[in-house]
């Protein structure tokens, strides 16, 4: 059974062996020093790392490292960063913390006691849209709200990053999709403006001078008070993400398997950013045309990210046409996996769940690690459904021999 044979089984609820993915997306890669150390570890060629996802620091896992690892699973290449320049054209860097790494081209930063600051677009001449600490090992987005004026709102400033997909664009996703199918994984992929509210985007790091509404708080304000006006962001950038949906499927086809349609976050440690009723309110007409599209017109299977304590928006994403629920927070409040297997499973692929990335994974021992994969193996792949993913990236500092133990207890698992 080849790796993309694999996938296809779990995403039909068919029982199989259990795949496995890591680095295909920005929320379930690796940061670049845990790239490296399992690069030493397998005794694989050395190079630096590319950072092909700077805002989080991920590194890319190349198919030298997929190959170790057994990872079923590969990301189509992207046409921009988080910070609006494209991942290309590298150059050499060396962290903060000592790691020498490439960068994309236009990865511009500046670096002083306070840490790393970078530029949009590479643009040295415009402000800065993010920050890393001095002691961090990932950006944070620097808030540009410029001063709101409620009676001169205008919701095609929140639609300024929203644009209809060139020819030439066109053209390379095809040859990323060309690239990424080639070598007989399950081929993960995206298509801009399809994420709505993902607050990640909201402060729009890729923008020079972002207009709109950009700062978190006030966001999640608006989702109160302005819901006109988030319902005219919401429903232009629909038009939009469907018109160059058309276009991506014209010349992708069946190269792609999977499409990740937003990481808007629902959920917190111990419950949810807002209410069902605003949810079936604000986003679920949205995602319910971009859902519906997609499987009325491919053989796609769309993709949800949402951290937190969500397992009362379960069957709200189902309504809204979702196959796929990433990270899996089962750390969080009613995160339960089996109550999750147990009233989901028949309609949602649980694509993550494998792991705490919060207490077990960083701080415990291997053995530890194999005892919790074997356990949620056990529950979530029951007839198929599960694709084997930590929950969220994998992040700096955590014991290579632990994140060893959590592959290999999954061949393990799978008996091979």
């Amino acid at each position: 059974m080849t790796s993309r044979e694999k996938i296809l089984k779990a995403l039909n609820h068919e029982a199989g062996p259990v795949p496995m993915d890591f680095g295909s997306t920005p929320i379930t890669g690796m940061h670049s020093s845990c790239v490296a150390a399992l690069r030493d570890y397998y005794g694989l060629e050395k190079r630096r790392v590319k950072i092909h996802e700077p805002y989080q620091m991920l590194g890319l896992l190349e198919d030298d490292l997929l190959d170790a690892l057994g990872v079923d699973t590969v990301g189509m290449e992207g046409l921009s960063t988080i910070f609006g320049f494209a991942p290309s054209d590298w150059k050499e860097w060396t962290t903060p913390w000592g790691q020498e790494v490439l960068v994309p081209g236009q990865f511009n930063v500046v670096q002083n006691e306070k840490g790393t600051y970078i530029y949009p677009q590479g643009d040295t001449s415009a402000a800065f849209s993010g920050h890393m600490p001095a002691s961090g090992y990932f950006f944070d987005s620097i808030v540009r709200q410029p001063e709101i004026d409620d009676d001169n709102l205008n919701p095609e400033d929140n639609l300024e990053e929203f644009v209809l997909l060139t020819d030439e664009e066109v053209a390379q996703i095809k040859q990323f999709a060309e690239a990424a199918s080639a070598g007989g994984r399950a081929v993960v992929g995206a298509v801009g403006g399809t994420a709505f509210g993902d607050i990640a985007l909201v402060p729009a790091p890729f923008l020079k001078e972002p207009k709109g509404i950009r700062d978190i708080e006030e966001w999640y304000v608006s989702t109160v008070i302005r819901q006109d006006y988030i319902h005219e962001v919401f429903s232009r950038q629909t038009e939009i993400a469907l018109a160059n949906l058309e276009k991506v499927q014209a010349v992708v086809g069946e190269m792609m398997d999977v499409i990740v349609i937003c990481g808007t976050d629902f959920g917190t440690q111990s419950g949810t950013f807002c209410s069902p009723d605003t949810y079936n309110e604000l986003w679920h007409p949205y995602y319910k045309q971009v859902n519906d599209w997609i499987h009325a017109n491919t053989t796609w299977k769309t993709f949800k990210h949402s951290c937190g304590a969500v397992e009362n928006f379960m069957s709200l994403f189902i309504e809204s046409g979702f196959d796929i629920i990433n990270p899996v927070q089962c750390s969080a409040a009613g995160m339960e996996p089996q109550t999750l297997k147990d009233r989901y499973g028949d309609d949602l692929v649980f694509w993550g769940g494998g792991i705490d990335t919060q207490h077990v994974l960083p701080f415990g021992t291997p053995e530890e690690v194999r005892e919790q994969v074997r356990e949620r193996c056990e529950i979530f792949s029951k007839n198929g459904g599960f694709v084997f993913d930590a929950i969220h990236n994998v992040q700096a500092k955590t014991p290579t021999q632990n994140i060893v133990a959590m592959v290999d207890a999954v061949h393990e698992f799978n008996g091979d």
